[in-house]
């Protein structure tokens, strides 16, 4: 007799056979490996003021929102949050959600409807494709960091969607081009600053600072919580109207739990960090490029970082896997990305730089990463 799922063995045995099969490793508390995998970009994880910040938000409104941002999951914080985020990033009006894969679900779909058309960058992360599959506009995709490409695109009613700071290789959208062609055509662009904020534009403001674009009427950013602020959550920011809009219309904001109130204290601890601390945008950046020099030193292919992302190109899914599994094994912990999670289905190394990284610990994950030692 079969059971109705023998189906998912031949894939698991499909993926094991490709060299594709995840596994879940959980960290202890007091992991002393080097982090170059996570996405702390400022060190503010596990920052007194932070963690403090977090567990009097619980204490106070309890460990959940106890519901949908619509009915009892608004906090006096995620006003506080909200506001916060607006001004810092220099937006008329925010809006946060649960994480940030809800926050671009919730852009893409609500700004769009069946007649609109999508221009989406190839190597735009799963979030963003997902949001473009779910709002049933029709979508086409433009060739990488293309503006030209994205404006033989454009036609009518149109939403053009991008990354900041691109996930997998940290290369950087050229985004003032590409707000050009989008006013020139009419239409709306939508930027996911996850990997911007807090690394990039003045004090780690963003990308559309950076790109002199903040606060421009035709322009929506999405950021997240989960890196630079060390929280979790996600918000989407933009002219007021639209932010009202989101919450008229957004499936993942009226039929999700709002976010959990430690979180929005963390986040707003962070951010508040970040304001009275902006070297550590400069610092962070240093450090990628100081890791960038060391690697390049030592003969290895690596991407020019630019914000915290380095991207190290590998044979094949199998040697990416060995050569992850040889430096934790070496006491560093690296990202290990292969197909299908890349655009290009190119296996690579991707590695994450800090503000709290030492130059010490720099030249050990250099040495570690390419096997060989450092004058």
């Amino acid at each position: 007799m079969t059971s109705a799922f023998d189906w998912i063995d031949q894939r698991l045995d499909e993926r094991r056979r490709a060299g594709l099969t995840r596994v879940l490793r959980p960290r202890r508390c007091d992991d002393r490996t080097l982090d170059l995998a996570g996405n702390d970009y400022l060190g503010l994880a596990r920052d007194p003021r932070v963690t403090a910040a977090a567990a009097a938000a619980a204490r106070r409104w309890g460990a959940g929102a106890t519901g949908s941002r619509l009915v009892t999951g608004s906090t006096e914080l995620h006003r506080e949050l909200e506001e916060q985020l607006a001004d810092f990033c220099g937006t008329e009006a925010a809006l946060v959600f649960s994480s940030g894969y809800t926050a671009n679900l919730a852009a893409v779909t609500a700004l769009t409807e069946r007649d609109t058309l999508i221009v989406s960058d190839q190597h735009n992360h799963a979030s963003l494709i997902d949001g473009c599959r779910l709002s049933r506009a029709r979508t086409v995709v433009a060739p990488h960091l293309d503006p030209a490409a994205v404006q033989e695109r454009l036609t009518g009613r149109a939403l053009v969607v991008t990354e900041s700071v691109f996930s997998v290789d940290g290369d950087v959208a050229p985004l003032t081009r590409l707000h050009r062609v989008c006013r020139e055509r009419g239409a709306a662009l939508l930027v996911d600053d996850a990997h911007g904020l807090g690394v990039i534009g003045p004090g780690g403001a963003g990308a559309l600072h950076a790109a002199g674009l903040a606060g421009a009427a035709d322009v929506v950013v999405t950021v997240t919580l989960s890196k630079s602020l060390g929280a979790q959550g996600g918000a989407v920011l933009g002219p007021r109207r639209v932010i009202q809009h989101l919450v008229q219309t957004a499936r993942t904001f009226i039929f999700d739990m709002g976010l959990a109130p430690a979180s929005v204290g963390a986040a707003l601890a962070a951010l508040s960090v970040l304001r009275t601390e902006p070297d550590r945008a400069h610092r962070v950046r240093q450090a990628a490029k100081l890791l960038h020099n060391g690697l390049l030193g030592a003969g290895a292919r690596v991407g020019e970082p630019g914000a915290a992302v380095l991207s190290l190109p590998a044979e094949s899914p199998d040697h990416a896997v060995a050569w992850a599994a040889r430096c934790r094994a070496a006491g560093v912990v690296v990202g290990c990305f292969r197909p299908p999670s890349v655009p290009d289905a190119a296996s690579r190394l991707r590695l994450t730089a800090r503000a709290d990284l030492t130059d010490d610990e720099i030249a050990r994950a250099v040495e570690t990463i390419t096997g060989r030692r450092l004058p």
